[in-house]
């Protein structure tokens, strides 16, 4: 491995298992309870599918290592998926957040201002105002797009991915 290459998280470095356990839980698992459940929407006419994964997937951050592949991955089979099944009423889309605030946000980033040998508030403050919104989101604002993706009124949104991240992700498609 070059010396000049540094990825977080297993990364390059990372055993082969290490490799398969995140293929495992971030493309394999999903796509495993999308076949579980998808007959019996088609089966019902009505269906949705909503991946959570993460803004990796229009651009890789260094630190998810191992889970950026996989990410795009299950991103990948959704859109082939999700254009095969939407004339049964079955949405799939997937739902790509950056930051919110919630406490595993809240442990990565202490454990990344440990590492920096910075004080956490200093830490996130620095970190918010990276963002363009000049925040971080919160649960509630997650929690209604993912039930709007999940409702009735969002049938015609086949396989799409919506970035949720105050616009950190800097692209137009």
């Amino acid at each position: 491995m070059r010396e000049d290459i540094v990825i977080i998280g297993g990364g390059l470095a990372g055993s082969e298992a290490a490799w398969q356990a995140a293929v495992n839980a971030n493309m394999v698992t999903p796509i495993m309870l999308i076949r579980a459940v998808v007959d019996g929407m088609i089966a019902r006419r009505f269906g949705r599918i909503v991946n959570i994964t993460s803004r990796s997937v229009k651009a890789p951050l260094a630190h998810l290592g191992l889970s950026n592949g996989a990410r795009a991955g299950l991103t990948g089979f959704v859109a082939g998926l999700a254009r095969q099944v939407a004339k049964h009423n079955v949405a799939i889309n997937n739902l790509l957040p950056g930051p919110f605030l919630t406490a595993r946000q809240a442990d990565g980033l202490r454990n990344l201002a440990a590492k920096a040998g910075q004080d956490y508030e200093a830490f996130l403050a620095t970190r918010v105002a990276e963002n363009p919104a000049g925040r971080f989101g919160t649960p509630d604002e997650f929690g209604k797009a993912c039930a709007f993706l999940c409702s009735a009124d969002a049938g015609f949104i086949i396989g799409q991915n919506l970035v949720i991240d105050g616009g950190s992700v800097n692209a137009t498609i």
